[in-house]
């Protein structure tokens, strides 16, 4: 399999209520915007800033699908970008385990990624992904 130069991820997680009915998703393409892959999954009762974070880890469950020099992740979460990104600490305790989890794989993989914020219009396919899976569980 050839490796990328940059492979992009969009992700998003969201929940109807908060906490609520929970799902993450994610889009994995090449920076000419080809997608090469989505994924989703229902996360059950959570919160929405829980539901943002396991985007970045169902993202780094099927990197290995993808094979890059690097990663950007954008993400409409600021809170999950400057958290991961080491700009803002984390102090709740529901979250805390979940960016250690995220940067501990990254540096077992010594993998090289960005995280980049960007303005929910600009994360359109993402959101797709978590709408979808919470319609297909809801509805």
């Amino acid at each position: 399999m050839n490796k990328h130069k940059l492979v992009v991820i969009n992700g998003d997680g969201g929940s109807r209520g908060n906490p609520g009915p929970a799902a993450s998703g994610i889009v994995f393409s090449l920076p000419d915007g080809t997608v090469l892959g989505e994924y989703s999954r229902f996360l059950g009762h959570t919160t929405n800033n829980q539901a943002e974070y396991d985007a970045v880890i169902l993202a780094l469950e099927n990197l290995d699908r993808y094979p890059a020099e690097s990663y950007y992740f954008y993400m409409d979460s600021k809170l999950v970008v400057e958290q991961l990104s080491g700009n803002w600490k984390v102090k709740h305790p529901d979250i805390k385990p979940l960016v250690a989890k995220i940067l501990r794989e990254i540096s077992d993989k010594g993998l090289r990624v960005k995280f980049e914020h960007v303005l929910r219009d600009k994360n359109k396919s993402a959101d797709a992904m978590v709408n979808q899976c919470l319609d297909a569980e809801l509805l």
